[in-house]
């Protein structure tokens, strides 16, 4: 009785093709991984620039209301807010503005990129407004047209031309960040003396 070696060996390498692909598995699903954990890093980051610029404009406003005796409280919409700004500004750092824009100085990306994402902060204010006016306005149209009938438009003009700043600032310290490194800005605001940037102009 003879055995059949060959069953053996097609064994054998089916096992060891088996093996192969799993151990090929395994980096690209720690690859998928690392880039959710950097991901939601980065949204946390960003988010927590948000938080505080958009916590720091909610104290201005408490305390100019407070001077007329209006209380204020809006810390749970100030850190949605945060987050939902965030998220967006994160996906759309990757969309690009176009081979004009990219031939032209970082200035006009930031202008722009500023623009367009306050005048989308401009358009949610207004709609956010116009939903909430919908029912004494007899409608979301009619809504949208009552906000710039009454005080409503002065609190759209003031948030959008608050989150612009931000945005602003933001789109700068991008600039800077591609240009620097993630380090490189790091240790030119937190290691790096003052008296040393004068020796690197």
């Amino acid at each position: 009785m003879t055995f059949d070696w060959s069953f053996v060996s097609t064994v054998d390498h089916q096992t060891l093709e088996s093996a192969e692909s799993t151990e090929a598995e395994e980096p690209a699903a720690l690859t998928l991984r690392q880039k959710v954990l950097h991901e939601i890093k980065v949204v946390g980051l960003v988010t927590l620039y948000f938080a505080f610029t958009f916590g720091v404009l909610m104290l201005l406003k408490r305390l100019v209301l407070a001077q007329y005796q209006i209380g204020f409280r809006g810390l749970s919409m100030v850190l949605l807010g945060a987050l939902v700004v965030a998220k967006v500004v994160v996906v759309l750092e990757h969309v690009p503005l176009g081979s004009w824009v990219r031939r032209r100085p970082a200035a006009v990306d930031v202008v722009l990129r500023t623009l367009l994402y306050t005048l989308g902060v401009f358009v949610v204010l207004l709609l956010e407004k116009g939903f909430e006016r919908r029912h004494e306005a007899g409608g979301f149209g009619p809504g949208i047209v009552k906000v710039f009938q009454n005080r409503d438009v002065y609190h759209v003009w003031a948030g959008t031309i608050a989150v612009g700043g931000a945005l602003l600032v933001f789109n700068v310290a991008t600039i800077l960040r591609e240009h620097l490194g993630r380090r490189g800005l790091r240790r030119l605001f937190f290691v790096m003396p003052r008296e040393e940037l004068k020796k690197h102009p």
